[in-house]
């Protein structure tokens, strides 16, 4: 086993980042080089809001040509992003940018799958919760639009990021358990389920692991890039909350886990499934991890209620200073609404201030008065449905939590933790801040023969490399 480096191409909802890691089991040692960051602007058009894949990819090619400059010896490349979007091909043609997972088409889609397959036992067979962005919606609203019928195969975002790397059409696991389309039991697709939505089967690509080499760069990227010729690209954990829970330095039977940034994604890690009735009726999802394990958890709406409330603040021009905000959140001593954090009229971009004064008033509720009085109100909401939801999954899977790992952007926001804490009653651990890229890094080095064994041992170099920041709940 020796050192080496990889990078990580992590794309997230709001932006996206090039990561080069240097990873030496043996000495203990894990260290991120933070190579390149760019923006992730979606962008409404006639038909919908869409992603621009386009601006994406030419902004991530960049960034991987920065990283081959600084570091020549780079052995592979691995790209995670958020789940269930994707994009339609022919041939190699990619029929247009994909639509966003927030765009408003998905609506009317939820009624006419659940006319085909009634959600009871669509959960049984893919194990997922209710959200209406989920692809299974989304195919059908392509379907009605009649573009489906235009394309031979369809790929989820990394995959396809990958397919312009390589050439190679694949879909890695743990994002296809996204889609709704994957049996929960044997982790194919379900081809009955398939054919029982009216979609076609033969657009589905050839499934793939963690870990699995999709094959060398193609040689015009190689020259682009400046990266050796036979470059490999590794499919990691490629829903970035596959990847980050790789980095959650726990013990899976007695901790759960909130992967905090746009989504605040919280459960715990099991070996088998839960589809039991209580677990749908909770809304509980069961998401395929690295090696096998089960991601389960719930979606909460996460940091996206803060961001996208400074942004709609921000409309006149003015600049927020975001911990500026939230110490001025810390200092209110007023008691503030702890609404629905999960409320669907939230999941929209716009006016998240107005829609929260809203929710205050259909209750007849004192809505917030100030913008630290609505980050304060955020926090707590935030807090509150995240300790909820721990308890929950506790309960429903018989692990017995002992401690909380915050990881990702959310672990930097002390109020949230701190609040975390006090409202579970648990003692919550903060950090890696960046762990969907250490979980992509991990899982390349792993391939690479950089680090060996289970994710126990690669808690174990992540543990060691970072120390978290512990919260206690107030006594």
């Amino acid at each position: 086993m020796t050192a080496g480096a990889v990078a990580a191409v992590d794309l997230g909802a709001t932006s996206g980042r090039i990561v080069v890691g240097h990873v030496d089991q043996a000495a203990g040692t894990l260290r991120l080089d933070h190579v390149a960051r760019f923006p992730n602007i979606p962008v409404r058009l006639a038909s919908g809001l869409h992603w621009d894949l386009t601006g994406l990819y030419r902004d991530l090619t960049r960034g991987l040509a920065d990283a081959f400059r600084r570091e020549p010896g780079v052995a592979s490349i691995g790209v995670d992003s958020w789940a269930v979007d994707y994009a339609l091909l022919r041939g190699d043609r990619v029929l247009g940018e994909p639509f966003h997972y927030r765009d408003e088409r998905n609506e009317a889609a939820v009624e006419a799958v659940h006319a085909r397959v009634p959600f009871e036992e669509l959960y049984r067979r893919n194990g997922l919760q209710f959200l209406p962005f989920n692809t299974v919606y989304q195919l059908a609203a392509e379907r009605a639009g009649g573009c489906l019928g235009l394309a031979d195969s369809l790929l989820l975002i990394p995959d396809l990021v990958g397919f312009q790397l390589t050439g190679a059409k694949v879909a890695e696991r743990t994002n296809a358990s996204t889609t709704g389309l994957l049996d929960v039991e044997t982790g194919g697709w379900d081809r009955e389920l398939v054919e029982r939505l009216g979609l076609e089967a033969s657009v589905l690509p050839r499934l793939v692991s963690p870990g699995t080499s999709l094959g060398g760069l193609r040689p015009g990227v190689a020259a682009e890039l400046g990266a050796p010729a036979g470059m490999q690209v590794v499919a990691v954990g490629s829903h970035d909350t596959a990847s980050a829970v790789v980095a959650v330095p726990m013990r899976p039977e007695s901790a759960a886990y909130i992967s905090c940034g746009t989504w605040g994604l919280v459960g715990v890690e099991l070996e088998r499934p839960v589809t039991t009735d209580a677990a749908r009726e909770a809304n509980f999802t069961n998401e395929g991890g690295v090696d096998g394990r089960v991601r389960f958890l719930h979606n909460v709406m996460g940091l996206w209620l803060l961001s996208e409330s400074v942004r709609w603040w921000e409309r006149d021009g003015s600049s927020i200073d975001l911990p500026e905000l939230l110490a001025q959140a810390a200092a209110v001593t007023t008691a503030v609404p702890v609404f629905d954090a999960n409320d669907p009229r939230f999941l929209a971009p716009g006016d998240l201030p107005g829609r929260i004064a809203e929710w205050c008033a259909e209750r007849g509720v004192a809505a917030p008065r100030s913008r630290a009085e609505f980050a304060r109100s955020i926090v707590e909401s935030l807090a509150e449905a995240f300790a909820r939801a721990v308890r929950t999954a506790s309960a429903l899977s018989g692990v017995g939590v002992e401690t909380i790992h915050i990881v990702g952007g959310g672990a930097l926001n002390a109020l949230l933790c701190q609040r975390t804490a006090d409202r579970s009653g648990l003692p919550v651990l903060a950090g890696p801040v960046e762990a969907t890229a250490i979980g992509n890094v991990l899982v390349q080095a792993r391939s690479a023969g950089f680090a060996e064994g289970g994710l126990e041992a690669l808690r174990s170099l992540v543990a060691r490399a970072f120390s978290p920041m512990r919260h206690d709940p107030a006594g």
